[in-house]
């Protein structure tokens, strides 16, 4: 759907490196920690292959163009909409991992045992001053070509969350034990428990949450416009190249931290694989090294997220206008005010995955690209009957299928009281 060059007048200076980067980022993010759980309630097969159906749907797209161009305004506000909710739920998961990990990193550091109330461990004013003190300043930055240097050293981070978990796993202690420690911790019983070893395929109530944890995971494409606009020497072959490359190494680091994640505390994993660790010793060096360095990388990653969704409101409510300081300053401010305030009443982070990546994410990745596609190329080029609208007409049913099938697992689970997204952290 990209065209082959973009309007003469900008002129892009971002580096093919830094793109990389940048769309890395945008695809790496908490999403990482929540694919240990969806593993523990699928199981390994049925992982690998959502997985590369995600792999598979990550072209590239300009989506409001698109909706415009195949529904008109209708389209265009659709895509604008699922833009918004989508990378605001991303961004919201990366501040609520911020809110919960970063007091207790503190806690850990100062060898305080319990709070008495101090501002500085209180998670609400934290989340606050970080927003304010290190991802307002880079969100108000003209380009997003020039977050390519944070978010290579956020990427950098998550590569060393990706050593630790494997580390832990291959030269801690056996699975099995790690395991029962994990259950000791929480229900002090030390019997044996069956779920102490792997499963292929496992299908649970809380599987539901698991399509739209990896839906929610691969989730890149409304980024990839901004990077091809500001890419040095774009060409949709040079850009195919950016999308290979980060797809790919995004893919391998997602699925080996899920595996080892998986295989070192097995069913025990939370929806968050760090408070999984942390049951076992808070105060451990590495623990605490990887949660500051998952701290930094989501943080670093909020930027890169917010310029779709800050370009989508543009596109929708000023769509003539030119670059506007104020209107740019203005829209950053608000949206971050909004997603502080949800991260502040927010249940818990499996929640914000599970409705966010029920619904937005299959409209990104199955049902948009396929109805656009339907609807786009012309008939006298592509009859309705044709292979490749026959195979998009299958690939939005999926997506509809995987949105009305998780919602309604997700409801169910909510309204039986039986679901983890219930309890806090």
């Amino acid at each position: 759907f990209l065209s082959h060059g973009i309007p003469s007048f900008f002129e892009g200076k971002t580096s093919f490196g830094m793109s990389v980067f940048n769309l890395g980022n945008a695809i790496m993010g908490s999403g990482i920690l929540g694919l240990s759980y969806a593993m523990a309630n699928t199981g390994v097969c049925c992982t690998t292959q959502l997985y590369f159906n995600g792999l598979g749907s990550s072209g590239i797209r300009a989506y409001e163009q698109l909706g415009q161009r195949a529904f008109g305004t209708p389209g265009k506000m659709a895509a604008g909409i699922a833009i918004t909710l989508q990378n605001i739920g991303a961004m919201s998961s990366y501040l609520f991992i911020v809110k919960n990990e970063f007091p207790l990193v503190i806690q850990a550091f100062m060898g305080i045992t319990s709070s008495s109330g101090e501002w500085y461990l209180n998670g609400k004013y934290l989340v606050v001053l970080v927003s304010i003190s290190v991802i307002l300043p880079l969100a108000l930055m003209k380009q997003l070509g020039y977050l390519g240097y944070t978010s290579g050293f956020s990427l950098s981070c998550m590569v060393f969350f990706l050593i630790s978990v494997c580390t832990v796993m291959l030269y801690s202690k056996p699975p099995t034990v790690m395991h029962t420690a994990v259950l000791t911790a929480v229900t002090n019983d030390t019997h044996y428990n069956p779920s102490c070893t792997p499963k292929m395929v496992n299908l649970n109530s809380q599987t539901a949450y698991t399509i739209p944890i990896l839906a929610f995971a691969f989730v890149c494409h409304p980024e990839v416009l901004p990077i091809y606009t500001e890419l040095k020497n774009p060409s949709k072959k040079r850009m195919q190249h950016v999308s290979n490359i980060s797809i790919v190494v995004m893919y391998t680091m997602y699925f080996l931290a899920a595996l080892f994640g998986y295989l070192t505390f097995y069913g025990e994993v939370e929806s968050e694989l760090l408070h999984t660790y942390s049951r076992l010793d808070p105060y451990d060096t590495l623990i605490l090294c990887v949660r500051l360095a998952v701290l930094t990388a989501v943080t670093l990653t909020v930027p890169i997220v917010l310029f779709p969704v800050r370009r989508a409101i543009q596109q929708l409510f000023f769509p003539n206008k030119t670059f506007y300081w104020p209107r740019h300053i203005a829209i950053a401010v608000t949206l971050l005010t909004l997603i502080n305030l949800l991260v502040i009443f927010a249940p818990n982070i499996l929640g914000i995955f599970g409705i966010i990546g029920a619904t937005s994410a299959p409209c990104l990745i199955f049902i948009f690209p396929a109805i656009f596609y339907i609807r786009i190329v012309p008939k006298e080029q592509e009859p309705m009957r044709s292979t490749p609208k026959i195979l998009a007409a299958c690939f939005a049913g999926i997506g509809f299928l995987f949105m009305i099938m998780s919602l309604s697992f997700i409801i169910i689970d909510w309204t039986s009281g039986s679901s983890k997204g219930n309890g806090g952290h």
